[in-house]
């Protein structure tokens, strides 16, 4: 399985390239080599530095549990020799595009933003709209954290693949909800917005993650370093790559809506 996901990844480089750069032109970033290298670095280069300390950690402890310095230099073969080159290809395909075209001009002056009910605020709006998606997960995340710590069988994975659907659809329609609320409130700051909100599913799955650890996993009141570094580093990268899914999910689907509700508007 895990195989799979690495083999996966690495041939969605282009795609990933080829996104990064369309969306580059859209917003006229001047430095389109910096846009391609962090899509190339950003999320992988996480991911690899707290994989390598875990293992680091692994090594220190003599555990068996420790990667082979053999396999880290595959990956970072795989990253730099297919992945990266697969990106660039593809960032090199999305300039060649034409812009996407918007269907209404973007002022240069911006415009002043009334004061916003509390409510509407990005950190409420975050809390909000990460906790729907987790209600559509949390259940089905108890199975998987028990079989991968807990050494309990799963089969379910007809289950799970309607559970993520669930989590996608729920991420899009609250993102899009929240999003026409602030445009309402003649707030229009919600690119990044729209991302942390769904994003901000992975921070309750890390806190249900912990929850786990400390009530099911490891129940004893002894603390165990090598585990809780193993555990809580490879529950950081789940959760780091939930955010990144469910926020561009929230992210794309906001993007399409607005698109769509401002190509409707009939200027005389």
């Amino acid at each position: 399985l895990l195989s799979s996901v690495l083999f996966f990844f690495v041939l969605m480089g282009g795609p990933a390239g080829y996104v990064s750069a369309r969306f580059c032109k859209l917003i006229k970033e001047p430095n389109q080599f910096k846009t391609t290298l962090l899509t190339a670095v950003l999320f992988p280069g996480v991911c690899f530095v707290v994989f390598f300390y875990v293992n680091m950690v692994a090594w220190a402890k003599n555990s068996s549990s420790a990667v082979p310095f053999g396999t880290l230099i595959v990956l970072v073969l795989l990253w730099f020799g297919i992945s990266l080159p697969l990106i660039f290809f593809g960032a090199y395909l999305g300039f060649k595009r034409d812009t996407m075209a918007v269907p209404v001009a973007t002022s240069a002056i911006p415009r002043q933003i009334p004061p916003q009910v509390w409510y509407l605020s990005p950190l409420t709006s975050c809390i909000v709209g990460g906790l729907l998606p987790f209600g559509a997960v949390f259940v089905e995340m108890f199975f998987i954290l028990s079989s991968m710590w807990q050494h309990r069988f799963y089969y379910m994975f007809g289950f799970l693949g309607l559970v993520f659907f669930i989590l996608l659809v729920t991420c899009a329609e609250i993102t899009i909800v929240l999003c026409y609320l602030h445009l309402c409130a003649e707030d229009y700051r919600w690119w990044w917005r729209s991302m942390f909100t769904s994003g901000f599913t992975a921070v309750y799955m890390f806190g249900y993650g912990a929850y786990h650890y400390f009530a099911r996993t490891h129940p004893a009141a002894q603390f165990d370093g090598l585990s809780a570094s193993i555990y809580f580093g490879y529950m950081l990268i789940l959760c780091y790559a939930v955010f990144v899914l469910c926020g561009f999910v929230g992210f794309s689907c906001c993007f399409t809506f607005i698109r769509k509700i401002y190509g409707s508007i009939k200027i005389d």
